[in-house]
């Protein structure tokens, strides 16, 4: 006898098989841990999580996840080397050694095309938003990091043709951010400057941008970056209110005004809050990634324990002095901030005491495992490579392919670096292996966990990607070592560049050539960079 489709959830149809119906209990089972999970002697993951009730049925309703949720919970997973990578990573008695001699590969210089460098990256400390930045507004943070950025190089200000930032939360007062930072930082008031946006990605952007300009000869040095202050978002009145505000504002006379004010009622004054949600589904992004999860079958525990490792990571980088991309910032009329003020090492039964941020009562993306809202700003100086050498500069890293990438911003909105790694690895001719560094944005720790998973998926490959085979998830032993963005803060438009700085620190100091930098981004939208280490 054939089942009923349970209610709100779409029959799925071959090649997809049917879960069993075990699997759809109204609470998940207990579920192993991220380490016991790869642990497994078979490899398998054994966390069906297809939850019902209240809050519930948002995530059976995605076909995605009624698809993925049997499917992938039964592909093998690379337990070996993420075991060891996990182990490693959080045992190691010192990541914090000199540099070694890096590896010798083929360089990734391609004939014909400029080599374009980072002569330098600066950030100034993340804070968590509504602590010390809160007075501020988001030029300030970005010219302080340009001013460390000058500090630190000694970059004559006239010699930087260009200056592109990216912002995700525009001040009206300051919409090209880029623009006012810069003449506050004292550059020459005849170098252009301008904004883009595009989400978690922008300072990556901002820094394709000027790579852009130098490679097509327009430019030699730009200075690119981004600045996020989550303290002071902009809260707007409601949309009733301000047609009768610029109503009024056109009235010329006494009654015309009066008759204009007496039109407004009570609920005019209720206020538009900003929301971190799509504006094409109308659904935030934490409830995108509790989904994701879902689809993935990642338990609660499996993300507080990768949570904890970017804490950990982290603490253990900052303590070692490893982040030296953090400029101090004199905070005018307070005092100087020296480090980053998210970085906190909790244990699993703190964590496991919070409750579901998103989906109530049993999702499992909370406020542990998210990343949290931000302040900050960043800052790199780019250069061709002659010119940097022309200046007397030793460069750090060349920039090398990048693509940008987008897909379903309902059901893959935060599978950006699953669909942007493959290619840009196609792109310069690389594979996993030759990867020695990988720096991911770490939006949720569900998210990095359904990517790990999605690239190490062939089935995932074939029915969503289009490709014959999967690219690999990297080692957890190269993968996000100084912590992330979970530990280390989110400011949405200048987490960019601190990836890219990070991973060329650390290709210096762990021996290694290749950088891969990815991250997701707001619309489904994805990027994802190949960093080469300058030659020592």
């Amino acid at each position: 006898m054939r089942e009923r489709p349970l209610e709100g959830l779409a029959a799925p149809s071959p090649p997809f098989p049917r879960p069993p119906r075990s699997c759809l209990s109204a609470r998940p089972p207990p579920a192993p841990t991220f380490l016991s999970f790869l642990l497994s002697p078979c490899g398998r993951g054994r966390f069906c999580y297809v939850p019902r009730g209240n809050g519930g049925r948002e995530i059976a309703d995605s076909k995605m996840s009624c698809m993925l949720t049997y499917t992938i919970r039964n592909l093998p997973a690379s337990s070996a080397w993420a075991a060891r990578g996990f182990v490693r990573s959080l045992s190691c008695s010192s990541p914090l050694q000199a540099a070694v001699q890096p590896k010798t590969k083929k360089t990734l210089a391609k004939s014909g095309v400029k080599n374009i460098v980072v002569v330098e990256g600066v950030r100034i400390p993340f804070l968590q938003s509504g602590t010390t930045y809160v007075d501020l507004m988001p030029h300030d943070l970005a010219r302080a990091a340009l001013q460390g950025l000058l500090n630190r190089t000694s970059v004559p200000r006239d010699v930087v043709d260009y200056i592109v930032y990216g912002t995700v939360i525009q001040e009206v007062k300051t919409s090209n951010v880029a623009r006012e930072a810069a003449l506050g930082a004292g550059f020459s008031d005849k170098t252009p400057a301008h904004t883009v946006t595009m989400a978690c990605i922008s300072s990556n952007q901002a820094m394709t941008t000027g790579v852009g300009m130098i490679a097509a000869g327009q430019c030699d040095v730009v200075v690119a970056g981004g600045a996020e202050l989550m303290s002071d978002v902009p809260i707007r009145h409601s949309r009733k209110m301000r047609k009768t505000m610029l109503t009024l504002n056109r009235a010329k006379t006494l009654g015309q005004k009066l008759a204009v004010i007496s039109k407004i009622r009570p609920d005019y004054f209720a206020p538009e809050l900003p929301a971190v949600a799509e504006f094409s589904t109308s659904e935030t992004m934490g409830h995108s990634a509790d989904r994701l999860a879902a689809a993935f079958a990642i338990s609660r525990l499996e993300q507080d324990e990768y949570a904890l490792r970017s804490h950990t990571l982290a603490k253990k980088a900052q303590d070692g002095g490893m982040l030296v991309d953090v400029v101090p910032f004199k905070v005018p009329g307070k005092e100087t901030v020296t480090k980053d003020n998210g970085i906190r090492p909790s244990s699993l039964e703190q964590m496991g005491k919070l409750k579901p941020a998103f989906v109530k009562p049993y999702g499992t993306v909370t406020a542990a495992n998210s990343s949290f809202l931000t302040d900050g700003a960043s800052a790199v100086l780019l250069m061709s490579e002659e010119k940097a050498l022309a200046l007397g500069y030793k460069p750090k890293a060349y920039l090398r392919d990048f693509v940008y990438v987008s897909q379903d911003p309902k059901d893959q909105l935060l599978l950006g670096p699953t669909y942007a790694t493959p290619k840009v690895l196609e792109k310069a001719g690389l594979t996993m292996a030759d990867i020695d560094v990988f720096e991911f944005h770490e939006a949720f720790a569900g998210q990095i966990l359904a990517n790990l998973k999605a690239m190490d998926s062939d089935w995932f490959a074939q029915n969503y990607m289009g490709r014959k085979s999967k690219v690999g998830a990297p080692p957890l032993e190269k993968f996000n070592t100084w912590g992330g963005s979970l530990s280390l803060g989110h400011p949405f438009a200048a987490t960019g560049c601190r990836l890219v700085i990070t991973a060329a620190h650390r290709l210096k100091k762990e021996g290694g050539q290749y950088g891969l930098v990815a991250a997701c981004a707001a619309g489904g939208q994805g990027h994802a960079m190949l960093v080469e280490l300058y030659p020592q």
